[in-house]
């Protein structure tokens, strides 16, 4: 039997997880506010759909790819929602990157309409989730993670119950701490070689299976380095993850001086207009010796 997942969110993220899904033998339903982001997977196959209800209906499962606990919480609760259209026992997969008391007071609702609720955040972007590679943590009962596993076998290789409710989107954070202070070390270190004359796109080589190597260093030192901006996430996102993190680090009363740091570079970028480019981007922040010598 065909598995029928409905997909509410087609941006870059949700695309990538429509697009794997579809390739791979699942009927999905779609819905997006905006109707040209349906168009690629429409392509595939997918069936668009004219409101989150709508594509809820017939589904086994629904998987959330938004951007804030608002659009989530309209999403599933407001008019044309998920819960309009979702049989009751519906599993909701939540793969956006939002904040745990706000996934703990959606989980909470959504139990009262019958429906299970399972936080699955994702680390890995695009690129890992067009392989079915994704890393995936969650929040949820134990039996309803577990059928979100089932669901999601084909984006993800790596799934991993973290506790209840809201574990999920707490690790995600963590998650993108690492993650921000990764891209910022990478991005300045590549500024250091060019600076001195070294050639940083030789740097992941030379460097990896060392203690400085890492996946951020292997594949964005090189983009870094050309100046390569292909979006596959954005800079504003990252603000948002790591505003998250620093809203955690206060109510346990826990300092986070290199995360306000980053943090600021990227506030900072953002407030250069720069919020929607890539991660690459964070390269606007450090003067480029190789332009200042070109342009003598």
């Amino acid at each position: 039997m065909t598995l029928t997942i409905a997909l509410i969110g087609a941006g870059a993220m949700g695309g990538a997880i429509g697009a794997r899904l579809a390739s791979t033998g699942t009927t999905v339903r779609v819905f997006d506010m905006n109707p040209a982001a349906m168009e690629p997977l429409i392509a595939l196959g997918a069936i668009a759909t004219r409101s989150a209800a709508e594509a809820a209906q017939g589904a086994q499962a629904v998987i959330l790819s938004l951007n804030a606990p608002g659009i989530v919480r309209a999403a599933v609760f407001g008019p044309g929602g998920v819960a309009e259209g979702a049989e009751p026992g519906t599993l909701i997969i939540d793969m956006s990157s939002i904040d745990p008391t706000a996934t703990q007071a959606l989980a909470h609702d959504a139990a009262e309409l019958g429906l299970r609720w399972v936080d699955s955040p994702l680390s890995g972007g695009a690129p890992k989730a067009a392989t079915g590679h994704l890393t995936l943590m969650q929040g949820g009962a134990e039996a309803d993670v577990a059928e979100a596993q089932q669901v999601l076998a084909q984006i993800a290789s790596n799934q991993t119950r973290m506790g209840d409710a809201g574990a999920g989107q707490t690790t995600k954070l963590i998650n993108q701490v690492l993650c921000g202070l990764n891209f910022l070390a990478v991005a300045e270190a590549t500024a250091l070689a060019e600076a001195a004359g070294v050639d940083a796109a030789r740097i992941p080589g030379a460097l990896a299976g060392g203690r400085a190597d890492s996946a951020i260093l292997q594949e964005y030192m090189p983009r870094f380095a050309a100046r390569d901006y292909r979006p596959t996430g954005r800079i504003d996102n990252m603000v948002k993850d790591l505003n998250g993190a620093q809203d955690l680090a206060r109510l346990s009363h826990t300092p986070m001086p290199l995360t306000a740091l980053c943090a600021e570079v990227h506030r900072l970028l953002t407030a250069q207009g720069l919020g929607g480019q890539d991660q690459a981007a964070l390269m606007e922040f450090f003067p480029n010796p190789l332009a200042k010598e070109a342009s003598r």
